[in-house]
């Protein structure tokens, strides 16, 4: 018997390891994407900037300077995309090692929004981090309870462009000594849940993924918003945590939103 359930819990954690993969597979190839389009305005301006300076177009020393500081402006606009998708290539999913540790969540978040920050321009929908004022440390696996974070406010973002709605994030956490949580708040302002194109309660309803939805993991990376959900649901299940989606409307002008939000363990 006990190998029977040690099995059980192997082919859990394999099919865990490849939905993470998966999900970060469609992550990369539309970051990649945006990055491409993102890298073509500054290396553009940059060309076109040089090729005035070192044809003499310049009308006066004063125009040449300020050619020389926009084409500086670009390269540091260049800079700070490449890093982006330094970032990118150097966080790895997938791996089912759980490294639990106390993880300072400013620093976390800071990452979040690097990782976030090209599609949120992109779609010109702001996205909003408070940074908790003081220090704020969770029990988690780094790569994981990142990768959550970045799917929720990345799926919210592709279903305001997807549905052509001005809407923007809000990022908040804030920690319970009671009850020795923290509550990361994701709020998708004019979002209301039924765009999530599942109930309002998924992630209580939804069924473990059949091998054959595995199968078409490699058919077609395109995951549903509720399967997103659904698997950074399981991802925090296994930090001990839980992610829950709620459809609200703001209480003065009433306009709906959807808050996903995620409890971790507090460091103590």
């Amino acid at each position: 018997m006990e190998e029977i359930e040690f099995l059980k819990e192997e082919l859990k954690q394999t099919k865990l390891a490849y939905q993470m993969a998966a999900q970060m597979s469609e992550f990369k190839s539309g970051f990649l994407a945006r990055t491409a389009h993102e890298l073509r305005s500054p290396l553009t301006s940059l060309i076109g900037l040089h090729q005035l300076i070192l044809n003499d177009l310049c009308e006066s020393p004063e125009e040449e300077r300020e050619f020389i500081t926009q084409a500086y402006e670009s390269a540091k606009k260049l800079i700070k995309i490449i890093d982006e998708l330094i970032v990118v290539s150097q966080v790895e999913y997938g791996t089912m090692v759980l490294n639990l540790e106390a993880i300072d969540l400013k620093s976390l978040l800071e990452q979040v929004d690097c990782l976030t920050y090209l599609q949120a321009a992109n779609s010109r929908l702001p996205v909003e981090i408070v940074f908790p004022e003081e220090q704020i440390k969770v029990i988690a696996d780094r790569d994981r309870l990142q990768q959550v974070l970045v799917t929720s406010i990345d799926t919210g973002i592709s279903i305001m462009r997807k549905n052509s709605i001005q809407g923007y994030t809000k990022i908040e956490a804030n920690s319970d000594l009671n009850s020795n949580l923290v509550e990361i708040k994701i709020d998708i302002y004019h979002c209301p849940g039924n765009l999530w194109s599942e109930p309002v309660n998924l992630l209580e309803q939804m069924p473990d993924i059949s091998s054959e939805a595995l199968k078409n993991f490699s058919k077609k990376l395109e995951l549903s918003p509720g399967m997103k959900l659904m698997i950074c649901s399981n991802i925090l299940e296994t930090m001990k945590g839980k992610l829950v989606l709620r459809d609200l409307k703001n209480e003065t002008d009433k306009t709906p939103f959807t808050r996903l939000q995620c409890s971790i363990p507090l460091a103590q």
